[in-house]
């Protein structure tokens, strides 16, 4: 079989290799190597990269998306969780009036960041 290099491949499909390499790193296209350790672009990787441009402009994704999409499909953990997260909706606790939730909700996330910051240089233990 006949195959391009990375360079190749880059000037027949518009790619830059640079963006070939980030989209094997995603795991969008697959690229078999020579015995040297070179990439080699088949035929089947060329349609994939020419039918992942089409998809990219018909739905106005990026790559980032479909390689989001990607990991959801590989990832059912992952896949459950945001479903889950899609359709849950907002409770209010029992324990915090309907005019006191915004300002609750508000304290809660202001403490959550002052605690994913970690402590500061002004902090006294």
């Amino acid at each position: 079989m006949e195959a391009l290099t990375i360079h190749e491949a880059a000037e027949t499909t518009g790619w830059s290799p640079r963006m070939l390499r980030y989209i094997e790193r995603s795991g969008l296209v697959e690229t078999p190597r020579s015995e040297s350790g070179y990439r080699l672009y088949g035929p089947a990787q060329l349609q994939r990269l020419r039918t992942l441009r089409e998809l990219l402009e018909r739905f106005e994704v990026s790559l980032t998306d479909v390689g989001f999409a990607l990991r959801l499909e590989r990832d059912p953990e992952l896949r459950t969780a945001i479903e889950d997260w899609l359709r849950a909706e907002a409770h209010r606790p029992e324990h915090v009036s309907p005019d006191e939730w915004m300002s609750w909700e508000q304290r809660k996330h202001e403490r959550l960041l002052h605690a994913a910051a970690g402590p500061t240089n002004t902090e006294v233990r």
